[in-house]
């Protein structure tokens, strides 16, 4: 695998060619690393073309490791809000299930040491992240959709696969729960997305024009959030 220094950070990548690209195209998945996309270029060349984007391209990486589903244990960091916190294992054999606290400053999770501690930690994750999705965002959709007057039909908080939010033809809106673990700023891009989506059901310049009427700064959070699907 090719990799390149830059300052005293080392960047893996690989090269997954594609005949017919005009230009060239870095993508920066949990799972697949940092590829760099396009037609048949020499090493070197790829190189430049990492070392272009090497700071972009390890705010990425960054992110997406905060992102990932890891065993979680004393010390771990679980993302929230786009913060990362530190979090304490507690092991108490009289509990029936794990146990979230969460005071702002560290998550802790009591749980049986008898029981599967990853599952049941996870589970109880799973389920802080949703209350706590409809708790932030449902205020800041209904803010939107003032603001924008683009209105929907239904909220609904869902697990999804591979996307942030959807948008029915019946126009209601599915956020994905997990987003609540992303900053402010995107949730409200991921929340501005989807309304536009009410009004035009593609992603046509027509619907691009839209989003950017009401979030100057679309292009900049899209690459943010290109890549961090769950």
């Amino acid at each position: 695998m090719p990799k390149v220094k830059y300052g005293s950070s080392v960047i893996d990548y690989s090269i997954l060619e594609k005949d017919g690209l005009k230009s060239h195209y870095i993508i920066v998945e949990k799972n697949a690393g940092v590829v760099l996309k396009g037609s048949s270029v020499q090493l070197y060349k790829a190189d430049q073309l990492i070392l272009k984007k090497a700071r972009w391209i390890l705010n990425k990486l960054n992110l997406v490791r905060g992102i990932d589903e890891e065993e979680i244990v004393t010390g771990s960091r679980i993302m929230y809000l786009g913060r990362r916190y530190y979090t304490e294992i507690i092991f108490n054999s009289t509990v029936s299930t794990a146990e979230i606290e969460f005071n702002h400053s560290q998550f802790k999770f009591t749980v049986n040491p008898f029981m599967d501690v990853q599952s049941a930690i996870k589970t109880s994750l799973q389920i802080f992240y949703k209350a706590k999705a409809v708790e932030k965002i449902t205020p800041r959709i209904k803010k939107w959709s003032k603001t924008t007057g683009l209105s929907y039909n239904e909220l609904k908080f869902l697990n999804l696969t591979k996307r942030w939010g959807s948008c029915t033809d019946s126009n209601n809106i599915i956020i994905n729960i997990e987003t609540v673990k992303l900053p402010f700023s995107l949730i409200d891009y991921v929340i501005v997305h989807e309304l536009v989506h009410t009004k035009i059901k593609n992603h046509s310049k027509e619907y691009w024009a839209e989003v950017s009427k009401h979030i100057g700064n679309w292009k900049e959070l899209d690459e943010k959030i290109y890549g961090l699907q769950v």
